[in-house]
């Protein structure tokens, strides 16, 4: 999936999906390439990748078809524009708070090169750009796709000028930051942080952007089925890392158990991200 065909499917409702990868293993994307994925989730907000690693990532993803998003570690305007010119088709955004940051990351996402006072004007006055730089600018950044993280409670009461931003295509839930923020850490089963979710999809999708919770297996796969029949349309599940955990696990349960030993270490932590 390209990035204009990532950016109409979140917004008209379709089911997208992906997984984060973590591991900048050269065999991994052929694996990632046999599944039935639209995209890939690349981390450098927890993840230690340098510019040079995630653009290969980037590059290689982007040439299989899976369209290579990158979380970058802040919502910085230059950042932003540095993960897309290495390759990224889009971004996401951790911790956005205010109407105001996604307008900038705007700027960089679907207004490249426009930079300076030129692109404040637009961004804040509305100001129109000259015919010939508005149709050049469509050209160049029309396969770019911006997302952003919900995961905090000032972002909650901002959402709705949020999503009223255009240019926005899609939200991502934060669950780990967001039950933190709510105040009940970690439970993902709690009534509160279930309505701030469903609240969360509601708004999005009466104004037609995608989204979706970010879930890996400790949290649950039938909540994530149940979020997705209400309205999330960006599934996007657990990590590599998390899942060969897990399945490593569970096979060594398995034969360890028909040899009559156990486990040492049967720990449930997952990668938070």
């Amino acid at each position: 999936m390209n990035g204009k065909e990532l950016a109409a499917a979140l917004k008209n409702g379709e089911y997208v999906y992906g997984t984060a990868i973590l591991s900048p293993s050269a065999l991994w994307p052929k694996v990632v390439a046999s599944l039935d994925i639209d995209l890939v989730f690349i981390d450098t907000e927890h993840v230690p990748l340098d510019r040079e690693k995630v653009s290969w990532m980037c590059q290689v993803y982007g040439a299989l078809n899976l369209a290579p998003i990158v979380r970058i570690p802040s919502p910085d305007p230059n950042q932003a524009s540095m993960v897309l010119d290495g390759g990224a088709t889009g971004i996401i955004a951790p911790y956005v708070e205010t109407a105001l940051q996604v307008r900038q990351l705007v700027g960089a996402v679907k207004l490249k090169p426009v930079k300076g006072s030129k692109l404040q004007h637009q961004l804040l006055e509305k100001q129109a750009f000259e015919p010939e730089l508005a149709d050049y600018i469509d050209q160049q950044n029309r396969q770019n796709v911006l997302i952003v993280n919900i995961e905090s409670v000032p972002a909650l009461e901002a959402l709705d000028e949020i999503l009223s931003v255009e240019g926005l295509d899609g939200i991502l839930v934060g669950p780990h930051d967001l039950s933190c923020s709510l105040g009940i850490p970690e439970k993902y089963q709690h009534p509160l942080f279930i309505q701030t979710v469903e609240t969360i999809i509601e708004k999005a999708r009466k104004n037609n952007i995608g989204v979706g919770i970010h879930m890996w297996e400790e949290v649950g796969n039938d909540q994530e089925i149940l979020w997705a029949k209400k309205g999330a349309n960006l599934i996007m599940h657990s990590n590599d890392l998390t899942l060969f955990k897990n399945a490593m696990q569970k096979d060594l349960q398995r034969i360890k158990g028909a040899l009559g030993e156990s486990l040492v270490n049967q720990s449930a932590d997952q990668w938070k991200i």
